[in-house]
């Protein structure tokens, strides 16, 4: 089965196309075509993604990508021509993100995808965009997915610009969000505290970027800033109250120098890291917890995965997305949306029904 998968949630405009086989248990993907626009170029003089500006390189770059990733997969949309021509089956379904993210760019992807399902006459999978994180940890962007055999429970932590979450699996594809942010979540954090730093955008790589060389250095940070809801009994996270005392230090301190943003930075990304790091390790313990799963733009993190690895050892399978799966992108979809064709199997909402939702939860 050939699925053509769009994201178009923030600031990416994604596209691929994935030959998938097999059932739940069983399932292999792999990849045909994945082509991705990003946007950071554009958004660096504004600080952060303005939405109406990436609603329009949507809708401009997403007939672009249509046509690379065809080509690129040596496909032509109509199955007929495709069987004329030598050049097997064409799309069978077009999974598309639907939430969360900007509606308005969310509603690009929709409405796109209801366009080529008319034409092609093929069914739409609507997909969850956190699911999709969960499942991108599965591949190794060689051209290959395969989902393995997992022990549960599982516990997912999803990391990124919008969210914070501690989300616990005891049967696959079953989520319940045991732990979040109560405010901002933690990449969020990352990049206000970069824009106090006055570190370019995105500031979240630019931020671990000057804290791993004072760490590399051996330099311990001059600073001591809170964590946040650490000792708390819940598994829920705190990280605006983080930002705000990075804010009163930089006051206090008045004109920063270049070593004295590098060692706030180390201060900050260890606070930040050690509150998920220390709530996922006690929800493992509650939960007897046999794999754990991060994913998310923050999950690239070189100083969080270090320290997951060191705090469980080998007593929990432990997986990461690959580098360039870490982030938003297509491949992930197109995992998501065949998993959940198959799950239900093979039925599927009616087009019209399907509705950008910048708030859905898993």
């Amino acid at each position: 089965m050939k699925i053509l998968s769009i994201e178009t949630s923030c600031d990416d405009t994604c596209i691929s196309i994935l030959e998938a086989k097999g059932g739940i248990t069983n399932t292999s993907f792999k990849v045909l075509a994945n082509n991705t626009n990003s946007q950071i170029q554009i958004h660096i003089p504004y600080g952060g993604v303005y939405p109406v500006m990436a609603k329009r390189e949507h809708n401009k770059n997403l007939p672009i990508l249509l046509e690379a990733s065809l080509k690129e997969a040596h496909l032509t949309p109509t199955p007929l021509l495709n069987k004329e021509r030598g050049l097997g089956r064409g799309i069978d379904a077009i999974a598309v993100t639907y939430g969360p993210g900007l509606e308005m760019c969310l509603w690009e992807g929709i409405i796109f995808a209801k366009e080529l399902a008319e034409k092609w006459n093929v069914p739409i999978i609507p997909v969850n965009h956190m699911e999709g994180h969960v499942f991108s940890v599965f591949g190794k962007n060689k051209g290959k997915f395969i989902i393995p055999k997992v022990k549960a429970p599982v516990l997912t932590l999803l990391v990124s610009g919008g969210h914070t979450q501690l989300v616990l699996t005891k049967k696959w594809m079953q989520y319940e969000i045991i732990g979040e942010s109560v405010d901002d979540a933690v990449g969020e954090a990352f990049d206000k505290v970069a824009r106090m730093l006055d570190l370019p955008y995105p500031g979240g790589p630019q931020i671990s970027a000057i804290a791993d060389i004072e760490r590399v250095k051996g330099n311990q940070t001059l600073f001591s800033l809170p964590r946040p809801m650490l000792k708390s009994k819940d598994f829920n996270f705190s990280f605006a109250g983080l930002k705000t005392a990075v804010l009163y230090l930089i006051r206090k301190i008045g004109k920063l120098d270049e070593e004295t943003k590098s060692k706030i930075a180390l201060e900050f990304e260890n606070a930040a890291i050690e509150c998920l790091v220390y709530k996922t390790y006690k929800a493992i313990e509650k939960y007897k917890i046999k794999t754990l799963i991060v994913a998310g733009g923050v999950a690239c993190n070189t100083h969080l995965q270090e320290e997951m690895k060191k705090f469980l050892g080998k007593k929990v399978k432990l997986f990461f997305p690959a580098k360039g799966l870490a982030g938003d992108n297509s491949l992930m979809i197109g995992i998501a949306g065949y998993l959940n064709y198959i799950k239900n199997k093979k039925k599927v909402p009616k087009p019209a029904s399907i509705k950008a939702t910048g708030s859905l939860r898993l």
